[in-house]
């Protein structure tokens, strides 16, 4: 697909809906003509002369200073005409003629703002302006629970993963955990709970105490529960309706923590990566080095009730009950397991078992009796016996020994010189094996590794690959088929009734059902969507940049485009806008320190007022040496020098930093430097801050010529600026423009995973970057810089005058003809025939030629005297090197400040301080005045909330959504014998819709001597007794088709109490006189609601002997059959009530 994913502001890059702007002829200002002279018209001389390039072939200038000027005035007298609907090429008053002051004002000219000169080639390919537009017309309308934060803002609390119940979502975060209320999503933060810095625009939400990073969480309805596993080893639980304020004196009103409940030390020394409950109510977890330990309901029941003050006791009774899991799987001494971290794990609740996941291998559980019953490959092939240690390559330990071995012979033969060399070598052979035996691991190539898992209601398990590929297994292990949609690697899979939701590291998500077809695929995040959780009617996705999006769980459909339509409806009331002043500054200092004075001349006075300073240097320090170091240096991720850090520190004191402004982002690659600073009161609203480096020396690998590039969210609006040193001396115009051409395509901005990269701690900062090379390329084939809402190039470009000599040009900037001197530069002349910089723009150039000076000599700061240029015997050719040139959202001149055209901006300021003597270049500054729009998305999601309220058809179709396929069950009262098995009917009779079912064990209680069953008790996560198997225990039924559920009793149980993980003693207990409610959850396709039936089940005969019922067992597996012949019992509502009946703002 030609999209690039969009940067996180709803205004998306709608790449399915560009359209070919008419290209625009470059316009220029520079005639010396009075601003009420009308413009005359000579097209041909101005095509003739405009579209030259200086890789054609030269053209021969005569030395006649009236001669030139007699050809620069002709070559700027033209008209335009534009008709009325906007597509002429021209612009002109009623009369056929423009005005230079109109010329000025449609152009860039109005009063207060400087003329611009546009280069052609900007409407096309990569150079295109991204569209944006107020509706994604690629992808469903997204509930914005919350909106991308600054990243600057989220050191310490970045979200890791998400879990939804039908009314809240629950968040696990760096510092403990977070929950929304789903009917509050589209209301305020009230006074009592003001927003954290960053969450400004997300729902209210509540915070618990710090803890350590979340790092996954499990639901557990049956008692109110979220538990959640954290990084330092820990597991711990939180109540799901906590009260919102304190009564506490002195805070009474004031928005409370979430407590922490029960918690306990589950692994010592080491991370809870993964957790899941099991059907039998069970809570196990996964850790480093393959460890998985079981935690028994019995204790953890046991704990709950113990009180608030005796937690502490209550955590030491659950840690000294668990059970080791890989000692039950061990073989004569030797672990059937691999010893490889367990990222991932997931209930089979259809069939009871249990799978945990590693990268590269699978491990399947009974999750009844724990027994270990198939340890298998990505590849599905079984392991007999996986040990990680023994299943090394010999190949590789035979190639480290031979390394390690023959560096020994010749130490010994050659003596002691260059024994630190050969020592070196050795070592790095040594970890160069090491680190292939690491990659290859012990099951298959690393770019199959597994990087989500989930169970679908069918029965089946979906694991999705880092190559992108989904893999479909059935519930015994079995592998069934691969399918392939996407090439960029699955990061989470979440399963709602028939549709699988798969989210990539693209940011993509696509839509698939359970055969594996394609149903829908939209741009969801700018970062890859790392967690989904179903809850609400929604599908929540959470980005690794921390954005929560809701999707409505029957997208795509109708509902999406009347939404869609409604919103874009509401643009106007939720659209802001925001003005920018930017001042860029560039400057090449030649390896020189400057003055202060220079300094405030240059910068200090400027940035007075300005709220964002972007400052580009070139030549801060070259020399053979010093490149070659900086090489080395960038390719282990090292960058900086002392003469960096000096610039850095000394333009920061000019701006008054820690004071008025804080440096936000920097970037050097050998010579080349850039830093930007905001002020302190914009931090909030400028972040996210990338940066990039792309050598052009010497093969494209030394950082001699280059550029080095900062990007940042402003306003939510993504702006980058380069800076830039190009190839030097005069006819080096076509690798001046191959410079650029590299620059622009191959410049890739550093994307820091969770936690990294956070700026504004301290003004140091130190961000997350890469080097490009020659043959980096973007995922979607379109640079970073071509998605960019406004790009600022800035730098010693190096083009100079061409077709004039020394002794002309200083005629020229003598008499301050400005005007004709830009007609001979180069930089000019190649923008006019689209060779480079397409589609960019420069002010009016009303200043001297930048170079180049003599150092240290005063020239040219009070009148235009020729002193200070090159008097060497060179005696250079003075020359514009130094600019400063950008590129915004407009694709068409007269495009005014909106959601679709989200950055305008304009120059106020573009000149050289000619009285800075520092450099044989003088500074450059510019300053940009940029309007901004975007959406308050508060707003947004209040008008979202009213729409879904009050829409009559949007209302109807939530309604058909959201009905439940009326079911119906053979009975409501089930008796078992000794072994026995009962079938369990179950029949959709809707003839429109399929039925997804659940069954789940809601209580039990004990028969008396009278035959009657006493208060039932809650059955801790609604996990099934141990005398009970119930298959299936989920699944899909089909309209007007009956589904068969085998209830079968196991006479006797054998149960174990675990001391510190060893069996101390085990009975066999009798459940004769047991009773369980079954409850069988019944929910639609469309929404969450849900409706139940309940079965009680019974056993009554006096006991028997254990047997063999595998066979029995299969034979009940086996009868699913789809019947009609059942009576209906009736069914009761227990759902709760979506999104589209919450309170409206």
């Amino acid at each position: 697909m030609d999209e690039k994913k969009e940067e996180d502001d709803p205004d998306a890059t709608a790449a399915a809906v560009r359209s070919n702007t008419s290209q625009r002829k470059p316009i220029s200002y520079s005639q010396p003509l009075g601003r009420d002279a009308a413009v005359l018209s000579s097209s041909a001389r101005r095509s003739a002369l405009r579209q030259h390039s200086l890789d054609d072939d030269a053209r021969t200038c005569t030395s006649s200073s009236r001669q030139l000027g007699a050809e620069y005035l002709a070559s700027f007298t033209h008209t335009f005409s534009l008709d009325s609907r906007g597509r002429g090429s021209s612009i002109s008053d009623s009369d056929g003629a423009l005005t230079l002051e109109r010329a000025m004002s449609e152009y860039g000219g109005a009063p207060g703002k400087i003329p611009e000169f546009m280069g052609s080639g900007g409407g096309a390919g990569i150079f295109r302006v991204p569209l944006r537009t107020a509706m994604h017309p690629d992808r469903p309308p997204a509930l914005e629970l919350r909106p991308h934060p600054l990243r600057d803002t989220q050191a310490g609390s970045f979200l890791r993963t998400i879990v939804c119940i039908q009314s809240q979502l629950w968040a696990g975060q760096e510092s403990g955990m977070r929950v929304w209320n789903l009917k509050d999503v589209f209301g305020e933060w009230e006074a009592s709970g003001l927003a954290k810095k960053g969450d400004e625009y997300s729902a209210p939400f509540r915070e618990s105490c710090r803890t350590s990073p979340t790092l996954c969480v499990e639901v557990d309805a049956a008692n109110g529960l979220i538990w959640s596993g954290h990084k330092d080893g820990k597991i711990r639980s939180w109540k799901m309706d906590q009260p919102t304020t304190t009564n506490s004196a002195g805070d009474a009103g004031r928005v409370s923590p979430i407590r922490e409940g029960l918690s306990w030390q589950a692994h010592n020394r080491s991370p809870v990566l993964s957790m899941v409950i099991t059907s039998y109510g069970e809570i196990w977890s996964g850790s480093e080095g393959g460890v998985i330990k079981a935690w028994p309901c019995d204790s953890i029941k046991k704990a709950l009730s113990f009180t608030f003050e005796e937690r502490h006791v209550a955590g030491v009774l659950i840690e000294r009950s668990f059970v080791d899991l890989r000692s039950q799987a061990m073989t004569n001494g030797v672990w059937n397991l691999p010893t490889m971290d367990v990222k991932f794990m997931a209930s089979d609740n259809c069939r009871s078992k249990v799978w945990t996941v590693t990268s590269l291998s699978f491990a399947l559980w009974d999750s009844r009796t724990r027994d270990l019953l198939k340890v298998f490959g990505i590849d599905g092939q079984v392991e007999n016996r996986v040990d990680i240690t023994s299943s090394q390559d010999p190949s590789l330990e035979d190639e480290m020994k031979t390394k390690i071995g023959s560096s020994s012979k010749k130490e010994k033969s050659q003596g002691s010189v260059g024994f630190f060399q050969r020592s070196r070598n050795a070592l790095l052979g040594a970890a160069g094996v090491v680190r292939r035996v690491a990659s290859k691991g012990p099951f298959g190539d690393d770019n199959r590794r597994t990087e989500a898992i989930t169970t679908s209601m069918d029965g089946m398990v979906w694991t999705g690959c880092t190559n992108g590929s989904l893999v479909q297994w059935d519930g015994n292990g079995n592998r069934l088929q691969e399918v392939l949609h996407h090439f960029s690697s699955v990061q989470c899979i979440c399963t709602h009734g028939p549709r699988l939701w798969v989210g990539y590291a693209s940011g993509n998500i696509q839509v698939i059902d359970l055969d594996g077809n394609l149903i829908g695929e939209w741009v969801a995040h700018s970062s890859p969507v790392i967690k989904m959780a179903v809850g609400g009617s929604f599908m929540f996705t959470l980005a690794q940049h921390g954005g929560i999006r809701g999707w409505n769980i029957r997208s795509p459909g109708p509902f999406d485009d009347l939404l869609r339509i409604e919103l874009a409806q509401k643009e106007q009331s939720y659209t802001k806008f925001e003005n920018l002043k930017i001042l860029a500054g560039t400057w090449n200092v030649g390896q020189e320190r400057a003055s202060p004075e220079s300094l405030m001349s240059w910068l200090g006075t400027a940035a007075s007022e300005v709220g964002l300073v972007v400052v580009g240097l070139q030549e801060v320090e070259m020399g053979a040496g010093f490149l070659a170091m900086s090489a080395a240096k960038e390719s282990v991720g090292i960058e900086g020098s002392a003469n960096g850090q000096w610039w850095l520190d000394t333009i920061g004191n000019t701006l008054d930093e820690r004071t008025s402004f804080q440096r936000i982002g920097s970037r050097q690659l050998a010579g080349l430097l850039i830093a930007a600073w905001a002020r302190k009161d914009l931090q909030s609203h400028i972040g996210d801050v990338d940066a990039a480096a792309v050598p052009c020396g010497f093969g494209r690998t030394i950082g001699n010529k280059g550029a080095v590039g900062l990007r940042m969210r402003t306003y939510g609006r993504i702006i980058c600026f380069v800076n830039c040193h190009f190839a030097a001396h005069l006819e080096a115009v076509s690798r001046r423009n191959a410079d650029f051409d590299h620059v622009y395509r191959t410049m890739a901005f550093s994307r820091s995973t969770t936690g990294l990269g956070a700026a504004g701690a301290a003004t140091s900062v130190q961000l997350h970057r890469s080097v490009n090379v020659a043959t980096v390329q973007p995922d979607d084939g379109r640079p970073d810089l071509s998605e960019a809402d406004m790009v600022v190039f800035l730098g010693d470009f190096n083009y100079r005058l061409h077709s004039i000599s020394y002794d002309e040009a200083r005629d020229m900037v003598s008499q301050r003809c400005f005007d004709w001197l830009r007609e001979k530069d180069q930089l000019r002349a190649e923008m006019k025939a689209g060779k480079v910089f397409q589609g960019m723009r420069e002010g009016q150039i009303k200043f001297p030629p930048t170079y180049k000076f003599e150092r240290h000599q005063v020239g040219l700061a009070e009148s235009f005297a020729f002193s200070g240029y090159d008097s060497s015997e060179k005696k250079r050719i003075p020359a514009w090197c130094d600019r400063i040139l950008y590129r915004d959202s407009r694709s068409i001149t007269v495009d005014e400040c909106s959601l679709r055209c989200p950055v305008v901006s304009s120059i106020t300021l573009y000149e050289a301080c000619m009285d800075v003597t520092d450099s044989d270049h003088k500074p450059v500054r510019c300053i940009f005045c940029a309007e901004i729009a975007h959406r308050d998305e508060l707003i947004r999601r209040q008008e979202y909330g009213r729409i879904i309220t009050t829409n009559e058809k949007i209302r109807s179709l939530l309604e058909e959504f959201c009905a439940v396929p009326e079911t119906v069950v053979s009975t409501n009262n089930i008796i078992l014998q000794n072994q026995d098995a009962s079938i369990l009917r179950i029949t959709n009779k809707c003839e429109k819709y399929k039925a997804v079912f659940q069954i789940i064990c809601e209580g039990q209680a004990t028969i008396g001597e009278d035959g009657n069953a006493s208060e039932f008790s809650a059955r801790f996560a609604f996990g099934f007794p141990l005398w009970l198997e119930v298959y299936p225990a989920s699944g899909i039924i089909k309209p007007g088709q009956t589904i068969e559920v085998s209830v079968l009793h196991d006479d006797y149980s054998t149960k174990e109490e675990y001391v510190d993980g060893v069996a101390q003693n085990c009975w066999c207990e009798d459940n004769r006189d047991k009773e369980v409610l079954l409850l069988i959850q019944v929910t639609g396709t469309g929404s969450t609601d849900s409706k139940s039936h309940k079965v009680a089940v019974r056993h009554s005969s006096p006991g028997a002997e254990c047997g063999d019922r595998k066979e029995l067992r299969r034979r009940n597996q086996s009868s699913h059959l789809h019947r009609s012949d059942v009576g209906d019992f009736g069914s009761s509502s227990t759902g709760v009530p979506n999104l589209s009946n919450t309170r409206r703002p």
